[in-house]
This record gives C-alpha cells, sequence and structure tokens, in this order.
C-alpha cells in the first residue's frame, strides 16, 4: 500500500549534497531487469528514477522483462508506462537470466553510459 511516488529523505553524506559537477555529463540509459517481481515495486523504482534523475542525463528507462508470467506484468505494466516519457518495455521470448537479460537491455539501449538494477522477485518459492 506504499504510493506509486513518494518522498524520500535525502540519505546521501553531506559532502555529496554540496558537491559540483561538470555542466556535460554523459547520458544514460537506465536498464532494469525483472521477473515475476511486484508491478508496484517496478512502478515506484521507476518514478523514483524518473523523479530524481536530472532529465538531461536521463536517455531512457528499459524494463527487461525476463519472461514473466505473473498477472500485472503484461499488459497491465504497458499500460501504466504507455505515455510515461523515456520508459519501454523489453520483453524476452523465453527466459535468459540476468546476464542475457542485461546483454538484451544492453543492445537496445541509446544512451552512453549503461547503469544496470535487478528488481528482486518477492514471490516465495515452494519448498
Amino acid at each position: 500500500m506504499i504510493s506509486t511516488r513518494r518522498r524520500l529523505p535525502d540519505y546521501r553524506d553531506p559532502g555529496c549534497k554540496n558537491k559540483t559537477y561538470a555542466e556535460e555529463l554523459p547520458t544514460t540509459s537506465l536498464i532494469l531487469i525483472f521477473h515475476n517481481g511486484a508491478l508496484s515495486t517496478l512502478l515506484r523504482s521507476v518514478y523514483s528514477i524518473l523523479d530524481r534523475t536530472d532529465p538531461k542525463l536521463l536517455k531512457e528507462i528499459i524494463l527487461v522483462d525476463d519472461f514473466s508470467n505473473r498477472a500485472g506484468l503484461g499488459q497491465e505494466l504497458d499500460y501504466y508506462v504507455q505515455d510515461v516519457e523515456k520508459v519501454r518495455v523489453l520483453r524476452l521470448k523465453k527466459r535468459e537470466g540476468l546476464i542475457r537479460a542485461r546483454l538484451a537491455g544492453a543492445k537496445a539501449a541509446k544512451g552512453q553510459v549503461l547503469t544496470f538494477f535487478r528488481i528482486e522477485s518477492n514471490v516465495q518459492k515452494d519448498g
């Protein structure tokens, strides 16, 4: 029941808050790999990135679906992100695993720098 968009405290070290950066920095493609994770967690991650990243540095967010079969991660996810600028979903046709999913995201990326995240599934496994 956590809001998709929420304010979080700034946990950065005080020295980081006063640091200045070069005016010209490369753009990044954020590649989020997931398999059967919670839709709410995925959406919170997307909006957190969009709300906290300088738009001129964020080229895109690529959501790489490693062949999920959990409800909500198909058409429902597509619906939620269809009008969100800079976000697209890449669906793998079979379960590939983390490394191949990263490679698929990297191949599709357009940013100068690639940043990878993995969204953990909170689904309990039997046994």
